[in-house]
């Protein structure tokens, strides 16, 4: 029973210390705050049961950021269920902003949902996490050539996404590039 505890133990330290990243993940994939606490919610919720498994690897962030990724990503493949309309919107308690390290969130998440949600994931991964290619790869399932190749073509959607919207300070006001 010991082991059961340690795991418990374990697992909230780890929610404590590392929701927020996750949340932040999740936030950049969704572009939703109430879809990235879901995510991340269900992430959680489908891992408690094997957390000592999680523990047990060598990184344990790095396990979880995984199955966030893949549970998000199998999300876009399935169509969406319908939402239940109730009379009652229940009331929610105001919480941080998780995007608050970012400059500009609006025209950020404009520019990130232009990208499908593969590129959308390793954009994530690399410029709001740092990994590395490898690093990716193994987030992700796939090879460090396709992330280069994932990273590569969103950032040409990006570039493009971002002389439209004036972000790159090269169009005037009319959206003419200069």
């Amino acid at each position: 029973m010991k082991v059961l505890t340690r795991a418990a133990a374990h697992f909230s330290q780890f929610v404590e210390d590392r929701t927020d990243s996750l949340l932040g993940t999740a936030y950049l994939l969704t572009r939703d705050r109430q879809a990235a606490e879901e995510l991340v919610q269900d992430t959680l919720v489908a891992l408690y049961p094997q957390w000592s498994r999680v523990a047990a690897a060598q990184s344990p962030i790095a396990y979880v950021r995984r199955s966030l990724i893949n549970r998000y990503l199998n999300q876009q493949r399935r169509p969406a269920a319908g939402e239940l309309v109730t009379d009652l919107v229940p009331q929610r308690q105001p919480g941080p902003d998780f995007a608050h390290r970012v400059d500009d969130r609006d025209q950020l998440r404009r520019v990130l949902s232009t990208l499908p949600p593969r590129q959308r994931a390793a954009v994530v991964l690399r410029y709001f996490h740092d990994l590395s290619d490898q690093q990716i790869a193994e987030a992700m399932g796939c090879r460090a050539t396709t992330v280069r190749s994932l990273i590569s073509r969103a950032l040409s959607t990006l570039r493009g996404g971002a002389a439209l919207t004036g972000l790159d300070g090269r169009s005037d006001q009319q959206g003419a590039v200069r």
